[in-house]
């Protein structure tokens, strides 16, 4: 889990339910109801009913973090940089984007940063199942974190 950039809450990364997590920034934006419905060209129902979804398609996912001012993709993005495994070397093959490398979040360093100081996982296995490179970690280490 990661704290978010106030400090006051856990976030999982592993368990995503977008759902919840736009019902939150909804509440906290405290948006209308009628203004949402408008805004996502939808009825009341509908939107009470992604709120408990865990998953949304992509196109209103979109008009969501428009709406609410906030990148829900990134949650996902997040995600994959702890979750999946590393890219192959045959992305070269592609006409999609290439991602040159990860982009590791404030949230993510917490994160990781958490799981050695609460003794969840060593360093060595940080390294290993999140494919972080030995000097960015030791780098995070000192730069972040005086407890470990």
């Amino acid at each position: 889990m990661a704290e978010n950039s106030k400090g006051n809450s856990k976030f999982k990364f592993k368990e995503i339910h977008i759902g919840n997590i736009i019902r939150e920034r909804w509440e906290e934006k405290n948006i209308d109801m009628v203004r949402t419905c408008n805004f996502l060209k939808t009825d009341e129902d509908k939107i009470l009913e992604m709120f408990t979804q865990p998953g949304i398609n992509s196109e209103i996912l979109l008009r969501w973090s428009k709406l609410l001012e906030y990148d829900f993709f990134r949650i996902y993005s997040q995600h994959l940089i702890l979750y999946a495994p590393s890219a192959s070397d045959n992305v070269k093959d592609t006409k999609l984007p290439v991602f040159r490398k990860n982009i590791y979040t404030k949230e993510i360093i917490e994160f990781i940063l958490g799981r050695i100081a609460n003794k969840e996982k060593t360093k060595s296995e940080i390294i290993k199942e999140y494919g972080i490179p030995k000097a960015t970690l030791y780098k995070w280490i000192s730069k972040y974190d005086d407890t470990i």
